[in-house]
């Protein structure tokens, strides 16, 4: 039998205890997570909140005792808002003008007010809701009840010359603005205390939804215009007057739900139609 040399028998009890205590630091790790997760006094969910989900700072958003406020009831802004968009989505998959005009319309008088930011970006909007608007109740008005038929109509128009279909044009601009305001609300509503202002949130949507389709000379007047935009807590006094600001803040992640669910059905109907680069 062969004689084990000075220095191998440490050298393989090393190579065989690094495992062990591996294995025995995350039995240890598991057994203190278990022993805090059930304990009840700290979860062991991952933080932050999931999508159009507001952030709770005093307890549930909409718990046992949530009441709805009033900027969500039958007279308020916001809840007429959402009823007139949810109006426009067609049960077959469509969008009805008339209903997203009228959505349009009090998207329109629900911002205005907030700043000159507001105004500065729907004022363009405005005047597509007033072309459509003259379409949807004029002469052709049978060809102008829905995006699909809009569209149809005026497929001539869009192959020889895209900038004479001008119902199809204004759709899509009025589209990439929705975009912005869906994108705004929704960081108003989720943004947490310490994080960004909701002018800096804000501005970064523009940056997403309209500055790429802006002159530099527009973007500019734009990033001068989010300069004064109001703090979170005037934003949500303003948007939802009279309610908690956890009221509020569910109220606008809800308006903003709405919003993103007509943007999600217009994008998929213009990008079917090739019409998402049409201005």
């Amino acid at each position: 039998m062969g004689v084990a040399l000075p220095g191998q028998m440490p050298r393989r009890w090393l190579h065989s205890a690094i495992p062990l205590a591996v294995f025995a630091l995350l039995l240890v790790y598991l057994w203190a997570r278990n022993l805090r997760c059930g304990s009840g006094t700290q979860s062991c969910i991952a933080e932050g909140p999931p999508p159009f989900q507001v952030q709770q700072q005093s307890g549930p958003v909409e718990g046992a005792e949530w009441e709805e406020p009033q900027c969500l009831g039958p007279q308020g802004m916001l809840g007429r808002i959402m009823r007139q968009f949810r109006a426009s989505l067609k049960p077959e998959g469509d969008v009805e003008l008339s209903q997203y005009l009228a959505g349009w319309r009090d998207l329109v008088r629900f911002v205005t007010p907030l700043g000159s930011i507001f105004a500065f970006a729907t004022s363009e909007a405005s005047a597509k809701v007033t072309a459509l608007e003259a379409l949807v109740h004029g002469p052709q008005a049978a060809h102008y009840t829905s995006l699909g038929t809009m569209v149809a109509w005026e497929r001539p128009e869009i192959a020889s010359s895209p900038s004479r279909a001008s119902g199809s044009v204004s759709m899509l601009l009025l589209h990439r603005a929705l975009r912005w305001s869906q994108l705004c609300l929704h960081r108003v509503a989720t943004g947490m205390l310490g994080g960004p202002d909701a002018g800096v949130q804000c501005s970064d949507a523009y940056g997403t939804a309209l500055a790429p389709h802006h002159s530099w000379l527009v973007r500019q007047a734009a990033h001068l215009a989010f300069l004064a935009f109001p703090g979170r807590g005037r934003l949500l006094k303003l948007m939802c007057p009279g309610a908690r600001e956890t009221e509020a803040r569910a109220a606008l992640a809800r308006a903003a739900g709405t919003l993103e669910d007509v943007y999600n059905r217009t994008q998929g109907l213009l990008a079917e139609r090739g019409l998402l680069e049409l201005a």
